[in-house]
């Protein structure tokens, strides 16, 4: 395994100035492989109980994001990457940070996933044989199962960390077994790959799956405290409607992490609007993206 201290983390949120007209982030710079010297990982606190965790382009161009939140009883590891690095040192270096600071020696993980896709599961192997961790299934059933959702995609599930109620939602669309994760405590919306500062990928064929999950969504954000969606990637630069490129190799001048919670409402708009003949749509900081099934 690396070692840790090739590691960078923000052990406090900062709030560094963002596009014009948008809020300050209460994240600090993210790596964006602009500097030929950034880490492999870097780690931002949210809060006490609460970690993201960015995968550099450098190491895979998907650049995923990954959340680490914990509970009394248990932790929750939401995706494990993309492969071309070992990411488990990262997130046992969040692990003994916290556990030292609650005085503690040990707590189970579950390493879980916002969906199946290949760039937020293949850290999966490095869990497999780690003790007291569950590594949860790639499939609907699997997840369905794990977390209690009784009629998927319907229902929304009540996973307990341990005086941390988390809601599970189900939004297939982008990819069957796709999920989101509420926090009440912090009141993050962890969005995956369905909702970010990107090219939002949905097959034709799905799409009527699609607009149902946006639908929940919109719902939900409607009846619930929601502060920031937080996704899985950044695709966007800070002039609204521009992404980068396919496999971009550096990401200057990115987009924030988090959207604001309108974005779920105009997801719905914006993908009942086209059930018909799904096109490809900007609405400033993501991009409904349809195209053709995969083989």
């Amino acid at each position: 395994m690396r070692s840790c201290a090739a590691l960078l983390m923000t052990l406090a949120p900062t709030a560094p100035a963002t596009a014009a007209g948008d809020a300050a982030s209460p994240f600090a710079h993210w790596i964006d492989a602009t500097d030929d010297g950034e880490p492999q990982t870097q780690i931002q606190r949210y809060d006490r109980d609460t970690y993201v965790i960015r995968q550099s382009i450098k190491t895979n161009f998907e650049g995923p994001f990954l959340y680490l939140l914990f509970g009394r009883e248990r932790a929750l590891l939401i995706d494990s990457g993309a492969g071309g690095l070992q990411i488990r040192p990262t997130v046992e270096a969040v692990i003994a940070q916290w556990l030292a600071e609650q005085h503690r020696t040990a707590i189970p993980l579950i390493v879980a996933h916002s969906h199946s896709h290949g760039d937020h599961h293949q850290g999966d192997g490095e869990f497999a044989a780690r003790p007291d961790t569950t590594v949860v299934g790639l499939k609907p059933e699997d997840v369905a199962g794990f977390f209690g959702v009784a009629h998927w995609p319907e229902d929304i599930a009540t996973f307990d960390l341990g005086g941390r109620k988390l809601s599970i939602i189900p939004t297939p669309g982008h990819e069957p077994a796709h999920i989101m994760v509420y926090d009440p405590q912090t009141r993050l919306l962890f969005s995956g790959d369905m909702l970010y500062p990107g090219r939002l990928y949905v097959p034709t064929s799905a799409f009527g799956v699609f607009i149902a999950s946006a639908d929940r969504l919109a719902g939900f954000v409607r009846t619930h405290p929601v502060k920031l969606l937080l996704g899985a990637h950044i695709e966007m630069t800070k002039v609204p409607g521009k992404d980068y490129g396919f496999e971009a190799p550096a990401h200057p001048d990115e987009h924030p992490l988090e959207l604001p919670p309108d974005a779920a409402a105009r997801l719905a708009t914006a993908a009942r609007a086209m059930a018909d003949k799904p096109v490809i749509k900007s609405e400033g900081d993501f991009i409904i993206y349809p195209r053709p099934p995969r083989p």
